[in-house]
């Protein structure tokens, strides 16, 4: 077939790699523009504009498809069908329709739960034991299309964002050659959504790291899982960020943030947690009880909750 590609951040890159080998024509890639990233503030190209450069691939990156000469430079492409995953704009109409097929998006949920912006990381924050991949037709809703095809993946006890991100777009990247295939050879029937069961996913904000101790151990724990790598979880203490890599929940009770013990053990709203991974701004992450000999978290020490 022939394919406009849409992605920008790493998760999109298998399904691009994906697609280039299943022997599609990807006729150009749309990304989001260059920005400043890293310590310098240095001028990037997304990874999905990397990837693309690297397989000769025509690259486009609009600020914007709302306005009338870009909606006509992608219809002008003349492709069969476009793909779509975390883009980051927002497709008007006359671009869902430009393509023959229109347009299928690779969602990282089992939708109708968890639309929107950050499925996999509140999917670990709610104790989901399963997510997985949705490939769907676009509409002008959000992520409201019908569903071509599912598969689900479970999320252990110690399942991280970065975990499940990486595997989901492996399952992404396959289900994608196999929906086109079905689209191709007719075989796939779209199946509308239903709105029982269906979720909102907000935007991540890098001020839900900070943690909140009286919030209960149980679903700390799952927010550290959820927001490692970005934005990471952390505490602060004697004017330091304290990031907290790993934990556990644990024995003991007292009043919320109160350090009850040197493993060291934090007292939550309900329950505790055991810190077991820390890491302190510019070091090298430590096991929680090496982490103590080296830094003063005496034993009583009450630890700030979030405002």
């Amino acid at each position: 077939m022939k394919i406009i590609f849409m992605g920008t951040p790493d998760i999109a890159v298998p399904a691009l790699e994906a697609l280039a080998g299943a022997g599609h024509e990807i006729l150009c890639v749309y990304t989001q523009p260059p920005r400043p990233a890293g310590r310098g503030h240095k001028t990037r190209p997304s990874p999905v504009h990397s990837r693309a450069e690297a397989l000769g691939l025509s690259v486009r990156h609009p600020k914007s498809l709302k306005n009338v000469d870009a909606q006509a430079e992608f219809a002008e492409l003349g492709a069969d069908i476009a793909v779509v995953i975390a883009y980051g704009l927002i497709l008007p109409a006359p671009v869902l329709e430009a393509p023959e097929q229109g347009c299928v998006n690779i969602h990282v949920s089992l939708l109708p739960r968890w639309r929107g912006a950050a499925p996999i990381q509140r999917a670990i924050m709610a104790g989901d034991a399963e997510t997985g991949v949705t490939i769907m037709k676009m509409d002008e809703g959000l992520d409201t299309g019908p569903v071509l095809l599912q598969e689900a993946c479970a999320i252990g006890p110690d399942t991280t964002a970065g975990d499940l991100h990486d595997r989901l777009a492996d399952i992404g990247s396959r289900l994608v050659v196999e929906a086109l295939a079905g689209i191709e050879d007719g075989t796939l029937t779209p199946v509308p959504q239903t709105e029982n069961g269906a979720t909102y996913a907000e935007k991540l904000s890098r001020d839900e790291g900070l943690i909140d101790w009286s919030y209960p151990a149980a679903q700390i724990e799952r927010n550290i899982r959820a927001l490692n790598p970005w934005p990471g979880c952390w505490f602060e203490h004697g004017g330091e960020r304290i990031r907290v890599l790993r934990a556990a929940t644990g024995e003991g009770e007292g009043a919320a943030g109160t350090v009850l013990n040197s493993v060291p053990t934090i007292a939550c709203g309900e329950g505790a947690l055991r810190l077991e991974t820390l890491q302190r701004a510019g070091r090298k992450p430590m096991a929680g009880d090496a982490f103590l000999r080296g830094y003063d978290l005496p034993v009583g020490a009450v630890l700030g909750a979030a405002p």
